[in-house]
């Protein structure tokens, strides 16, 4: 199981030597531009989910193509 935890950055040090001392725990950090990239990713995924259920409404892809 993977688990994203957000740590404020003077307790990221102390919380990473927590988590190295379980043997079961693979921690590594992300960097910036890395938990930028995956937050816009779950948004997008939050707004699909959205768009499936009929509480958002979508743009037609060719709509958006023409956009471009």
């Amino acid at each position: 199981m993977k688990i994203l935890l957000d740590v404020k950055d003077d307790k990221a040090s102390f919380m990473m030597e927590v988590l190295k001392n379980f043997k079961d725990v693979k921690a590594i950090p992300l960097t910036g531009y890395k938990a930028n990239v995956l937050e816009g990713l779950k948004e997008a995924v939050e707004e699909v989910n959205l768009i499936k259920k009929g509480k958002l409404k979508g743009i037609p892809a060719k709509e958006l193509l023409n956009e471009l």
